[in-house]
């Protein structure tokens, strides 16, 4: 069933991760490798690792306004309900879809991404996302898995972010090595259909693959109804490496309300 225990959610809670018991089946994983095969060949100028906002199918089924060729499929997904029963869990009723982001790593060249916290990037707030990054390849030590620092998330403060100038990054900001101690680090290995979930203040990141095998997750962004996508925003001031347009990417509020009145539910579906 897709229930935390008592015990997953206090991990959540101190450790700012958890990987659940819940694994999607095999007939869904197989279905999600066919449709990111058909996504990374209708976007062949875009870095398999950026295929932000996978989940939005441009107009007239172009590009969306993130440069990149969307597919239902991965919106769908993220509308399963037993990732959504997961998520009430650990942030309310109260559930809104910004986000869903592609990250494949292919076998030999798939880029690292840095430590960094998410809520460096985000305008969100108050800063609060639930990220659910399902793997739908082996993801493994050996080809790049998502490595987390247990407990960076616990003080609630986003850290400085240092800039990278190299082309071989999935994001060009790095967390300040003096914020973490890096001997901490947990890698997170996953089998297809199995996640993990983490706080929008972990630090995390994954290194680069060059084993010979793929290595491909969709991370699934959630926040709850007390906070505000403030689309005004850019807190990297377009440094991030990957391109993202806030001021129109759509919003869904898929469980209860938007409890600030201010979310706009109506951009980008004009």
């Amino acid at each position: 069933m897709a229930t935390l225990t008592p015990e997953d959610i206090a991990q959540y809670q101190t450790q700012g991760y958890v990987i659940p018991q819940f694994t999607l089946p095999k007939e869904r994983i197989d279905r999600m490798r066919n449709t990111l095969d058909q996504l990374i060949r209708d976007n062949p100028g875009v870095r398999p690792e950026k295929l932000v906002s996978a989940h939005v199918v441009g107009r007239a089924g172009g590009r969306n306004d993130e440069g990149v060729k969307g597919s239902k499929d991965f919106l769908d997904l993220a509308m399963e309900p037993e990732i959504l029963d997961m998520v009430e869990q650990i942030i309310g009723p109260d559930i809104v879809l910004w986000g869903c982001h592609v990250f494949c790593k292919p076998a030999g060249d798939g880029q690292e991404t840095p430590w960094h916290q998410d809520g460096h990037y985000w305008p969100i707030r108050p800063l609060a996302t639930c990220t659910v990054w399902v793997a739908l390849d082996p993801s493994t030590t050996e080809n790049g898995c998502l490595r987390v620092i247990p407990g960076s998330h616990a003080a609630q403060v986003t850290h400085g972010h240092l800039k990278e100038d190299r082309e071989d990054l999935v994001l060009s900001q790095r967390t300040d090595d003096k914020a973490f101690n890096e001997a901490e680090a947990v890698d997170l290995q996953l089998q297809p259909g199995q996640m993990s979930m983490h706080d929008v203040y972990m630090i995390h990141g994954a290194k680069v693959n060059t084993s010979t095998q793929r290595r491909a997750g969709v991370a699934l962004r959630y926040m709850p109804g007390s906070s505000v996508f403030e689309r005004n925003l850019n807190p990297a001031d377009g440094q991030s490496g990957v391109p993202v347009s806030f001021a129109t990417r759509p919003l869904w509020l898929l469980r209860g309300q938007d409890r600030t009145g201010r979310n706009d539910f109506k951009v980008g579906f004009e």
